[in-house]
């Protein structure tokens, strides 16, 4: 039986593997079927009612309707700023700054979504980059793969610090000092943290690239790992001094301007006319400061609501729909609309409608297009979603077994536990790409990480330290994260694409954070 107990908890995660990546369906094909199959699998072996199935599956609807939500408000927003022209001077301010499209993939693919993801987290990083990429005339599919790939790193400490205050803090009985584990973390990152940007670079360059050539690749290899360097140290200085919640939006904040700065030293050498590269005349600081406008009254938006040290993060999380005792199961679930970052996004768009009686009708065309835009994902997160809820709630069943996830992470560490600096993190990632979040991946695995240190004679600092980067290697590759994004740029039918594209940097991070382990 313990055989089929395994194929059965591996179901879920194989299944979607295999569907996307090997046999290359539709997202919504492939959702479809791995819920059919881990709702059919669940009642017939792991003894899941299906009352509780039903309830399952009615909460992860709940949750996909607040992804949809962050998808619609970014497309809302960005249908405003191209109707508005915004987004046009948006493009040339990057195009100023440098023609090049490698130092544009550092600068906006890596730099901006790490600044992103530590304001906001939560998709919306790609909801942001993704289309800017796009903008500058990065393939759609070029967009999202790297966009997903540079959201790792910064997730360890994404959200204000989320992941560590929330997920590590809370997720552990034993009270462990939660600086200590960031620290860690951010140490064991400094080794593994500079070649992602270097790996994007790389993939950019190889095969998304006009050249597609690896020539085109080593002379930007110096910009990129250096830039990969300054963001590690400097995260790990603010984690050093500063403490969990800051690391990721001060390392990306500050290594982005002194790019920045470098690139525009540079240009003024090279540059004497007051014409772009591209032939275009230079906008005014004025345009592209009115330009930038909405996405700086976002991102100031997104930073107040996200203070712990503000009375407004706890004003807009006392505003909760709470949906208790699902069809009269043990689930219940809950949405804080106000804290949605897809809220702040529609509050951004209200700020910029004209103030005049043409707001209205402007409002109704910019949601009527951005509506039928995510109709595709909507199918798809009605699947996927639910899917990994009908996995996780596994644990409400009649066979006394533990919920699917648990059972693998136990049978991992019954059987790897002389392997668990390299095992950590895999469970760290299986976790992120099963539930979509680093933050959910260290509540349901951290206390199973302390419990297996202690068996293995491992710090438990350390385990934990590899829970936390690999729940950011399991970013990636999350399928809910590749939905969204793919959403946000009007990308249909390139999941499975998009898999095999995330899926080895994702491998050699694990690797990376793995091999560094054993010297700490």
């Amino acid at each position: 039986m313990s055989a089929l107990y395994l194929l059965t908890a591996l179901f879920p995660v194989l299944s979607i593997l295999f569907l996307l990546a090997v046999l290359q369906l539709s997202a919504r094909l492939a959702m479809a079927i791995g819920l059919a199959g881990t709702a059919l699998l669940a009642a017939l072996v792991w003894r899941v009612q299906w009352l509780q199935l039903a309830a399952a599956v009615l909460e992860g609807w709940v949750i996909a309707c607040s992804v949809l939500w962050i998808v619609f408000g970014a497309m809302l927003l960005l249908h405003q700023l191209q109707q508005q022209g915004r987004f046009d001077l948006i493009r040339q301010s990057f195009c100023q700054l440098t023609a090049d499209p490698r130092q544009q993939l550092l600068l906006v693919g890596f730099l901006l979504v790490a600044f992103l993801e530590g304001v906001a987290g939560f998709g919306t990083p790609a909801a942001i980059a993704a289309p800017l990429l796009v903008s500058l005339g990065f393939q759609p599919l070029a967009a999202v793969t790297l966009a997903l790939i540079a959201d790792s790193v910064p997730v360890s400490f994404g959200a204000i610090g989320t992941p560590v205050l929330v997920g590590i803090a809370q997720g552990i009985d034993t009270p462990l000092a939660v600086q200590d584990i960031a620290v860690q973390a951010a140490s064991i990152d400094l080794l593994a943290a500079p070649w992602i940007p270097v790996y994007m670079l790389a993939l950019y360059c190889r095969f998304f690239s006009a050249e597609k050539s690896w020539r085109y690749f080593w002379p930007a290899l110096p910009c990129a790992l250096c830039c990969g360097v300054i963001y590690a140290l400097s995260a790990w200085l603010a984690a050093r001094w500063l403490g969990p919640e800051f690391p990721t939006v001060l390392a990306a904040l500050s290594t982005m301007v002194l790019l920045a700065v470098i690139l525009k030293l540079r240009q003024q050498r090279h540059t004497t006319a007051n014409v772009s590269m591209n032939g275009a005349v230079n906008s005014t600081a004025r345009q592209l400061i009115a330009a930038w406008l909405p996405y700086l009254s976002l991102i100031s938006l997104l930073v107040l609501s996200r203070l712990p040290e503000l009375p407004v993060k706890n004003w807009l999380q006392s505003y909760q729909w709470q949906f208790d005792a699902l069809l009269g199961s043990a689930i219940s679930t809950s949405l804080q609309p106000l804290y949605l970052p897809g809220t702040l996004f529609v509050l951004t768009v209200l700020l910029f409608l004209p103030k005049n009686r043409s707001a209205a009708p402007q409002l109704l065309a910019l949601c009527r297009q951005s509506l039928q835009k995510i109709g595709p994902a909507a199918l798809t997160l009605a699947s996927a979603v639910p899917m990994v809820r009908v996995f996780i709630h596994s644990d409400l069943n009649q066979s006394g077994l533990p919920a699917m996830p648990v059972y693998l992470a136990d049978w991992a560490a019954g059987h790897l536990q002389q392997l668990w600096l390299w095992c950590a993190p895999v469970l760290g990632a299986l976790g992120s790409f099963i539930a979509g979040s680093a933050t959910f991946s260290n509540l349901m695995f951290a206390q199973l990480q302390l419990e297996v240190a202690a068996q293995a004679g491992v710090a438990p600092q350390l385990v934990l330290a590899l829970q936390m980067l690999g729940a950011n290697a399991g970013n990636m590759i999350c399928v809910v994260n590749i939905v969204a994004a793919c959403a946000v740029v009007k990308l249909q039918q390139q999941e499975g694409k998009i898999l095999r594209y995330t899926l080895l940097p994702m491998l050699l991070y694990l690797l990376l954070v793995g091999t560094a382990s054993h010297w700490f």
